[in-house]
């Protein structure tokens, strides 16, 4: 993104839609061995309504509307993020960034993340510096 960016503007929202294959995958790569990540029955036995998707990849789905958007001229500098709501294999997860400060110098920019899903419930909240590279 070459243009100047402004509070109130936002970039282009990206949608997840995790997959019982997808949550398994991600548990084995990242060494997490919870069984409320890749096994129905035993996330169901803990109360949830099936496999929860992981806290990094709610934060991984959100910095993509950062890296997506803004394109490599820009360097993440700082994120801070809270899972508010669990979300499960099979749910729609819409994340966005919203830009609530700018630097006099346009060279760094603040955002407020978000993840939803399709009944427009907030997943994760949370904010990030970037800073233009060049």
């Amino acid at each position: 993104m070459t243009e100047e960016l402004a509070v109130g503007d936002e970039l282009p929202s990206v949608t997840m839609h995790p997959t019982s294959l997808q949550l398994f995958r991600y548990s084995a790569v990242t060494w997490n061995t919870h069984r409320i990540h890749y096994d129905p029955d035993w996330a169901k036995r803990e109360g949830h309504v099936g496999i929860l998707v992981h806290s990094h990849l709610h934060a991984a789905n959100a910095l993509r509307v950062l890296t997506d958007g803004l394109g490599p001229e820009w360097v993440i500098r700082s994120v801070s993020y809270r899972i508010v709501a669990p979300a499960s294999a099979g749910d729609t997860l819409k994340a966005t960034a919203r830009v609530t400060g700018v630097s006099d110098d346009g060279r760094e920019v603040k955002f407020q993340l978000a993840e939803v899903n399709a009944a427009g419930s907030t997943c994760l909240e949370g904010t990030a510096t970037v800073r233009r590279r060049t």
